[in-house]
């Protein structure tokens, strides 16, 4: 009976730890909060680059048609993975003009998981997804 109970007892503390380990893996959604169907496209100026894991992200400052303007937020990829095409903490500016393209938030919020991103003077930056 004892020995029955100790296997028992190991069997459950295994299935635990693996748990454990594999739920952070489920945590993370990939571009599932944006319609991969539906593109648009932004130009405004940086207001803040955060170079950090899990996405490095963008925000910009976008004027609407009436004048006003918006804030809007991208989304790119992990810093290892852009860093690995040439990106830095320094590859964007605060007030620097940018026109980003990628998929709407399905939540209707001024986001977007970026797929292109051009500077004013024409220079495209490497995304990092699906480039070497």
């Amino acid at each position: 009976m004892t020995i029955q109970m100790n296997k028992s007892i190991r069997l459950c503390a295994l299935a635990c730890a693996l748990l454990a380990i594999a739920v952070p893996g489920f945590a993370h959604h990939g571009i599932a909060a944006y319609q991969e169907g539906k593109q648009i496209t932004v130009t405004g100026s940086v207001t803040y680059f955060d170079f950090v894991n899990p996405h490095a992200l963008i925000y910009l400052n976008v004027r609407q048609s009436d004048g006003t303007n918006a804030k809007w937020q991208g989304q790119l990829t992990s810093p290892n993975n852009l860093a690995r095409v040439g990106w830095t903490r320094r590859s964007l500016q605060m007030g620097e003009q940018v026109t980003i393209t990628g998929f709407a938030a399905k939540n209707s919020a001024n986001s977007l998981w970026i797929r292109r991103i051009v500077k004013s003077d024409g220079t495209e930056l490497p995304t990092g997804i699906g480039e070497k």
